[in-house]
């Protein structure tokens, strides 16, 4: 029998979870969980790559001792995020995406070339933290001089444990610059914004080989495996997981919330670009997506409100208010607020609207705004591919929240298939096993 191991990591939090095909199924073993989180230095939102370096050879550790015969392993993160490299040394810090660096070289980049132009050749929607604005930014800061290689985190944190550096498809498509047609890195985008050419590297499919784990990590962790390209950015793991009777929108809800449908080929034209949806890579398809933020609200209010609450407690505390002001859970202030809680009352009270006034009022809202982003993410899909779905899969921890299920088949008017499964974790099994 042939065990795999699904590294996959989110903003808040990592898990080691070993997988291996039974009866047909995939059968799934947690070994391992550590937190995560982005740190503060100099005022800006920074990773500490070598404490997540830590956990992961930590977690392979642990996973081997458990089962010893453990043939390979792959990692999967968040998208857009990236570490330079100048040959083997990474160069500090390593941004986070929520930092706010990007908001002169966003206005910069546009003057070379639009939006709508960056759209019509990539298809990508616009957020400030796209990869494409955060290059421009370590340009413009003179980070990218002498530097040889960028890769996103997934591909860096697999590069440290075989020395091998590969890009990865899935993860390449979030960083706004890799063509909706070629499927490559858009050269005139790179000549436009005059980055370095070394950086524009060859792009591998999910399942392809990285390599064997280096000596020094052999021995760090007690024996030797085959790393391998998943869908190293988590929504695409996450898509391989869900078992869909027939093709429908998916809801990867986390700290984000990925919205999107399976197409045959990007969806570019001017109503997409409108109304903010994306194309990314799938393994075999499109994307067509839309980011919405997700429990980052809740996970906000919670961590400065009441800690110790469990999210079960929360979504229990939130039914029992009345209060259901919406709010645009995508506008801008809700990014990285210093208090969640205060950015929630200034964007209602300047709107003529009323402040909640308990936790339970603050909650409320923010479950019932974010039902209201799907509905009318889910709109405008069904106008601009001409479809109309009747229900809706949702996997991820936000699949394990009834309240939020039942908010969001009352906004939408469709039926919610809920999934609490690791399905990121499934979906890179998956890929390891050949089962995509």
């Amino acid at each position: 029998m042939k065990y795999a191991l699904a590294i996959d990591i989110g903003a808040s939090g990592g898990r080691h979870i070993v997988g291996w095909e039974e009866g047909g199924e995939i059968k799934t073993s947690e070994i391992y969980r550590f937190a995560n989180g982005m740190d503060t230095l100099d005022g800006h939102l920074v990773w500490d790559t070598d404490r997540l370096f830590s956990e992961v050879v930590k977690g392979i550790k642990l996973s081997l001792e458990k089962f010893p015969t453990l043939e390979s392993l792959s990692i999967d993160t968040w998208g857009v995020d990236y570490a330079l490299l100048r040959g083997n040394e990474v160069v500090k810090p390593v941004y986070a995406y929520r930092d706010s660096r990007v908001d002169v070289p966003i206005e910069e980049v546009h003057k070379i070339i639009s939006f709508a132009e960056l759209y019509s050749r990539t298809g990508i929607q616009f957020n400030k933290f796209n990869t494409i604005y955060q290059l421009y930014a370590d340009k413009m800061a003179g980070r990218l001089n002498g530097v040889t290689d960028f890769l996103m985190l997934p591909e860096y944190l697999m590069y440290r444990l075989t020395g091998v550096k590969k890009k990865e498809f899935t993860d390449a498509t979030t960083t706004g610059l890799v063509n909706c047609e070629t499927l490559k890195f858009d050269e005139y985008i790179w000549e436009k914004l005059g980055l370095p050419d070394c950086l524009m590297a060859e792009i591998s499919a999910p399942g392809t080989l990285v390599g064997r784990l280096t000596d020094e990590v052999k021995a760090m962790v007690g024996g030797d495996l085959d790393v391998v390209l998943c869908a190293t950015h988590d929504t695409g793991s996450a898509v391989e997981a869900i078992d869909m009777k027939t093709n429908s929108p998916y809801i990867s809800s986390g700290t984000w919330s990925l919205l999107g449908v399976k197409t045959e080929r990007a969806i570019n034209d001017e109503c997409s670009r409108e109304s903010d949806y994306s194309n990314e890579g799938g393994v075999g398809y499109n994307r067509y997506q839309k980011n919405i933020t997700g429990m980052w609200i809740i996970q906000s209010l919670r961590r400065e409100m009441c800690p110790d609450t469990s999210y079960g407690e929360i979504a229990d505390m939130a039914a029992a208010s009345d209060f259901e002001e919406l709010f645009d859970v995508n506008d801008n202030v809700f990014m990285a607020p210093e208090s969640m809680k205060d950015a929630i009352a200034e964007y209602l009270t300047s709107r003529g609207k009323p402040a909640p006034v308990t936790d339970a009022d603050y909650f409320n809202s923010a479950y019932h705004s974010l039902a209201d982003g799907y509905r009318a993410a889910i709109s405008d899909m069904e106008s601009n591919t001409g479809k109309v779905y009747p229900e809706i899969y949702i996997v991820g921890g936000g699949a394990k929240n009834g309240y939020l299920n039942s908010l969001t088949e009352k906004y939408t008017g469709k039926r919610v298939i809920a999934l609490p499964i690791e399905a990121t974790a499934i979906g890179n099994i998956k890929i390891q096993l050949g089962r995509n």
